[in-house]
């Protein structure tokens, strides 16, 4: 009865899940649904002062248990700068693994905690000019935690990026909220608003950067979800006398997330 009861739960915990739909920039604590065994993708244009950025990236979760799963990413980039000649290819690829260490679930509820480690390697060809890839090894250790219900979901991650070669290292940040605008039902159909805030701190030059992201999802079934997020820039402080001649004007994402089982 009493394991009877737990699978219940946990088939419910997850069908809320996808019901509020994990955030688009922020980490998610829940390993299942469309964050297990999976294929995610999106197109996302970074509009330049002076020029564009386009990211293609293909990531692929797998979950090796309920609490722990690996994956990598794969990215395509197009680098157009201002009226000099565009660069593409291939960039930079990641591999990653998060592990649960906290979960409290209660009714029609859940908070979760997990550590995420991922390492980039200098895989992008940065002998083109302008380089795709960066060309250091930069590994982030962090967290990823989250208070998901049937009426909001509430996320966070922070973390560092050890970087090689002297390079600049990073202390990253997300913070988002997510609604949905539809009752919970079945067979599952959502849409959902979300506000994120994605934050980014240069250690050595103390150059601060933060972004405000809108965002929404809609989920047409128990395999499917598109999503789309337009960031703007809402803060850009350091102490030193920086001045950034191509900062981010805005960023527009479009993508979509498939279970594969």
């Amino acid at each position: 009865m009493n394991k009877t009861f737990c699978l219940l739960i946990a088939l419910f915990l997850t069908g809320m899940g996808f019901a509020q739909g994990p955030p688009i920039l922020t980490g998610t604590p829940v390993m299942l649904g469309l964050e297990g065994n999976g294929l995610r993708t999106f197109g996302k244009l970074i509009l330049k002062e002076e020029g564009f950025v386009y990211v293609q990236p293909l990531g692929i979760p797998y979950n090796i248990s309920p609490k722990f799963q690996v994956g990598g990413i794969l990215p395509f980039k197009y680098v157009k700068p201002g009226e000099a000649e565009a660069a593409s290819g291939l960039t930079d690829a990641s591999v990653f693994a998060k592990y649960q260490i906290f979960k409290r679930d209660g009714r029609a509820k859940t908070f979760r905690i997990l550590a995420k480690v991922q390492h980039t390697f200098p895989s992008g060809n940065t002998l083109s000019s302008p380089p795709i890839g960066a060309g250091i090894h930069q590994t982030y250790v962090g967290f990823v935690a989250g208070r998901i219900s049937s009426s909001i979901g509430l996320y966070s991650d922070f973390g560092y990026v050890f970087t090689s070669r002297k390079a600049a290292d990073r202390f990253l940040y997300n913070f988002g909220v997510s609604l949905p605008l539809l009752p919970p039902k079945y067979p599952q159909k959502q849409l959902n608003t979300l506000l994120e805030l994605n934050g980014s701190y240069l250690v050595p030059l103390d150059l601060h950067t933060l972004f405000l992201s809108p965002g929404i999802q809609f989920i047409p079934g128990r395999r499917i979800l598109f999503e789309a997020s337009f960031q703007i820039p809402v803060l850009f402080r350091t102490r030193f006398n920086i001045i950034d001649s191509n900062k981010t004007r805005y960023v527009v994402l479009l993508g979509t997330r498939f279970l594969l089982h």
